[in-house]
């Protein structure tokens, strides 16, 4: 494949209904659809899907043959295959088994109440990660009903950081055998730091960066706030470190000493 056939794909997909289109076309695999049937499956009109299919005919995504009256579909697989081949060929110093095989490194941060620091640092860590990380967070002795804190929250929307799926939960949760399994979990508050922890499936790594609470200040709304903003800059420096280091440094082998070492860092 070369840029002129991979740019007709993506103009060919760029469309929604042509992209449920070909995502249902291959679920039906090699049977394929008239059109009839992918009409009535996605709810288009006919005239709408007949302009789509041709379209998507015209960049060779779906092969066409004639059945009496009818055309049946059939999404062409070698084709995305070339395309993923054409994307992927120069990864990794042309060594994409390197990328595909990399593993997203589980991170759990911790603090007493989940409202703040292990908030922050989860939704920061998802947001600057690359996919190569999934945070979470939770709380040693989360209050009832407890929250995230909401100038917390504002902070993150400012930085045009997601707050979605955001709450305040126990450690507990993640100490049970279906939870998922962490590479490492660090601790951000000095409490929790100290306090005896659950059995964490997978044995991860550990380590301790200490934070101020930024919630526990009694000035004004705009100097709690700015404690949040500074708190969350720190956290950034030094997690910008962390999803900075090549790959073998994130291996179970040494995870523990590079978390351990970054904490003296920033």
């Amino acid at each position: 494949m070369d840029k002129s056939s991979a740019t007709a794909v993506f103009e060919s997909l760029s469309s929604g209904v042509r992209l449920d289109v070909f995502r249902l076309l291959v679920k039906k695999g090699t049977e394929g659809m008239v059109a009839g049937e992918i009409s009535t499956t996605l709810d288009l009109p006919p005239t709408n899907l007949s302009f789509h299919l041709k379209a998507m005919a015209h960049a060779s995504l779906v092969r066409v043959t004639q059945e009496g009256r009818f055309q049946r579909y059939r999404a062409n697989i070698p084709l995305v295959m070339d395309l993923i081949s054409y994307l992927t060929d120069e990864c990794c110093g042309g060594q994409p088994e390197l990328c595909m095989n990399e593993k997203v490194i589980n991170v759990l941060f911790l603090c007493t109440h989940n409202s703040a620091r292990s908030i922050l640092a989860e939704a920061l860590l998802n947001h600057i990660g690359r996919g190569r990380f999934k945070a979470f967070s939770a709380g040693s002795s989360p209050r009832e009903n407890q929250l995230p804190n909401p100038l917390g929250l504002q902070v993150l929307k400012s930085a045009g950081i997601s707050t979605e799926g955001l709450h305040s939960k126990s450690w507990d949760e993640f100490g049970k055998p279906d939870a998922p399994h962490m590479d490492l979990v660090i601790t951000v508050c000095d409490n929790a730091a100290g306090e005896v922890c659950p059995y964490w499936p997978g044995q991860p790594a550990t380590a301790h960066w200490g934070y101020p609470d930024p919630s526990a200040g009694t000035g004004t709304d705009a100097e709690k706030l700015e404690a949040f903003r500074q708190t969350l800059h720190a956290l950034r420096r030094r997690l910008e470190l962390l999803i900075s280091l090549p790959q073998e440094k994130l291996e179970k082998a040494f995870i523990q000493n590079t978390a351990r070492e970054l904490a003296e860092g920033p």
